[in-house]
C-alpha cells in the first residue's frame, strides 16, 4: 500500500520528569533527542508496519533537518517536498510522571509550505493522511487541499487528524472547520477534546476517536486499549494508531498505539516487520 503523510518533520526534545516540577528550581529529568512531527510520525509508523510510505512537507537542510530526515529514511520512508537552507522545526515534549505529555512546538519552515511547491507525482498513492496542523493557517492549508485533489486523481482515500484542540481554537475554529469541509476526508482521527471542539457532525466520514487509556471508538465500534507493561511516553500514540488503522484496521491500530506508549519518542525505534 502506498501512503503519503503530509505534515511536519521536526526534531523532538523529550523531557521526562522524574519528580514533581520544582518551579524556579531544578527538576531531575531524563532527556532524549528524537524525531517527530505529526506527518513524519504517521509516515514512520506506516513504513515500519510494511507500507510504501512517503512523507510530504517542507524541511530545512540544517543539522537538525539532516538528523530528522536521515532517521526517517532509515525507517524506509521516502522524502518529498521543498527544502530550505535552514529552519527545521523543534518541539519540546514535557512528559509527566503519569506518561502524559505537554508540547511546546516551533514548527519552523513547515508553516511556509505552498501549494505551487507540490509536484503531482508525489501524490501517486492509495491513501493520503493530512495533519490537522496543516489546515490551521495559510499557505499550508491550501497546500494540503491541493495535495488532496491530486491524491484523489489517483483514486486515493483521504484522512485527517485534527491534531490539537488548542491549535484549532487559537487558529480560528470557523476557518479550520471550513478547511476540513473542503478537504472532505473519508476518515477523521481525533481525541475526545478535538472531537468536542469541532463536533462530529462537521463532515460525513468515519470518525475514529481516541479515549486515551480507555481505548478508541472506530465509528460505533468501541475497543479497549491493549494492556501495556508501563506507559513511558504518550507522544505520537495517536499517530501510531492512525498508521495502524490505515494499514490494518482497529486491531493493528491498537497494537501500534500500545507499542508507541511503551517507548520514548513518537516514531518507532526500529522496523516492526
Amino acid at each position: 500500500m502506498r501512503v503519503v503523510s503530509l505534515g511536519d518533520l521536526v526534531v523532538d526534545v523529550v523531557v521526562r520528569t522524574r519528580s514533581a516540577i520544582a518551579t524556579a528550581a531544578d527538576t531531575p529529568s531524563e532527556i532524549a533527542l528524537t524525531v517527530g512531527g505529526q506527518g513524519a510520525n504517521v509516515a514512520a509508523w506506516c513504513a515500519s508496519l510494511g507500507a510504501d510510505a512517503r512523507w510530504l512537507g517542507k524541511r530545512g537542510e540544517d543539522a537538525a533537518g539532516r538528523l530528522a530526515s536521515d532517521r526517517l529514511s532509515a525507517l524506509g520512508v521516502r522524502m518529498a517536498g521543498p527544502v530550505e537552507p535552514t529552519g527545521t522545526g523543534v518541539v519540546v515534549s514535557l512528559v509527566d510522571l503519569a506518561g502524559e505529555r505537554s508540547m511546546f512546538p516551533d514548527r519552523g519552515v513547515a508553516v511556509t509550505f505552498r501549494p505551487e511547491e507540490i509536484r503531482p507525482e508525489w501524490l501517486d498513492c492509495d491513501h493520503l493522511h493530512v495533519s490537522g496542523y496543516a489546515l490551521m493557517a495559510e499557505p499550508t492549508r491550501s497546500a494540503a487541499l491541493r495535495a488532496a485533489e491530486l491524491a484523489r486523481e489517483h483514486g486515493a482515500r483521504v484522512s485527517v487528524d485534527l491534531a490539537s484542540w488548542s491549535g484549532i481554537r487559537d487558529s480560528g475554529l470557523e476557518a479550520f472547520c471550513d478547511a476540513v469541509r473542503v478537504l472532505a476526508p473519508d476518515v477523521v482521527f481525533a481525541n475526545d477534546e478535538e472531537a468536542r471542539e469541532v463536533g462530529t457532525e462537521l463532515v460525513e466520514a468515519l470518525w475514529i476517536v481516541s479515549h486515551g487509556a480507555r481505548g478508541c471508538s472506530f465509528g460505533d465500534d468501541m475497543r479497549e486499549a491493549l494492556p501495556v507493561t508501563q506507559v513511558v511516553d504518550t507522544t505520537g500514540a495517536g499517530d501510531a494508531l492512525a498508521a495502524g488503522w490505515i494499514l490494518g484496521g482497529p486491531e493493528l491500530a491498537l497494537e501500534a498505539a500500545a507499542r508507541c506508549v511503551g517507548q520514548v519518542g513518537a516514531i518507532p525505534l526500529a522496523s516492526l516487520q
